[in-house]
């Protein structure tokens, strides 16, 4: 049965842009090679930490909510834990109810956009 999922995860400010996009690659290429689905994915782009971690005080934020089976999300955590341009991460398990949201919030954003572009 595939559970819905949300992981955030930054990595480090010193790699450059093609190195950022094969970090964020490989990690939707391992949700999509273990039978996960992909629903959303958003860069939240360079942001300030709130305290410094690894003596670095900016990151790159990323966003995936996905489809996956409960023990996929182990193999998921320890590939975040050996890369070494992730410098924090967060997986968390979405109800229904949260899922359903999201994904409200997500359509009025889109039709929000069309909207200024007519």
């Amino acid at each position: 049965m595939l559970l819905n999922y949300e992981t955030v995860f930054i990595l480090t400010p010193v790699l450059s842009e093609t190195q950022m996009k094969e970090t964020v690659q490989k990690f939707k290429k391992l949700i999509l090679d273990n039978s996960g689905e992909i629903v959303n994915e958003e860069d939240w782009g360079l942001r300030k930490l709130a305290y410094p971690i690894q003596k670095k005080s900016n990151g790159f934020y990323f966003l995936f909510q996905f489809r996956s089976e409960g023990a996929f999300i182990n193999r998921l955590e320890i590939e975040f834990k050996r890369d070494e341009r992730v410098i924090r991460f967060l997986t968390m398990k979405m109800d229904k109810y949260a899922f359903e949201y999201s994904e409200k919030k997500r359509n009025k954003a889109k039709e929000e956009k069309i909207k200024k572009e007519e």
